[in-house]
This record gives C-alpha cells, sequence and structure tokens, in this order.
C-alpha cells in the first residue's frame, strides 16, 4: 500500500513527464509544420504558436483558397509531426 507522501511524489513524477513531452513537441513544432491531432484522422497545418499559453492554431490541410477555417488548439493535443504533401487526399 503506498502512502500518502509516495503517491504525491509519483503524481510529481508524472506531471513532470507529461510537461517533458509537451515542451518537447512545442521545441520542435514551427509554423508550417503539418500535425495530426487526437481524435481526428485529418492532417492539420500549423498557422501560429503561442508556447506561453501552450497553444497553436491550425487549419486542415490541404485547405481551399476560399476557407479560412482555423482553431486554437492546445499544443497537447497534438500527437505526429508529418511531412506537408502538395497533393490532395481525394
Amino acid at each position: 500500500m503506498f502512502s500518502f507522501s509516495t503517491l504525491m511524489i509519483h503524481t510529481k513524477l508524472i506531471d513532470n513527464e507529461n510537461e517533458n513531452n509537451i515542451l518537447n513537441c512545442s521545441e520542435n513544432l514551427y509554423k508550417g509544420a503539418c500535425v495530426k491531432i487526437k481524435n481526428s484522422n485529418k492532417t492539420f497545418q500549423v498557422i501560429g504558436i503561442n508556447l506561453g499559453k501552450r497553444i497553436c492554431w491550425v487549419r486542415e490541410w490541404p485547405f481551399a483558397c476560399n476557407s479560412k477555417k482555423t482553431f486554437a488548439l492546445e499544443i497537447s493535443q497534438i500527437t505526429l509531426q508529418i511531412f506537408c504533401s502538395n497533393q490532395s487526399s481525394e
């Protein structure tokens, strides 16, 4: 059985590991990068980043010229950074 202090230390370690993963992802993230996000099979392009608030703005890739649909996303929701293909998935 874990004591309360052991549980708190273990929780802190998990929190620190998650924080380090977010920081590593954000250090490699750049405007123009294509990414995959949680709960979606689509590809998105990063169009802005705010590291202080740990958010970025993305749009679906490839995008239509007449569409300006962008949305803010927590950086922790990014699952994978990928190569941006110029070809449509259609």
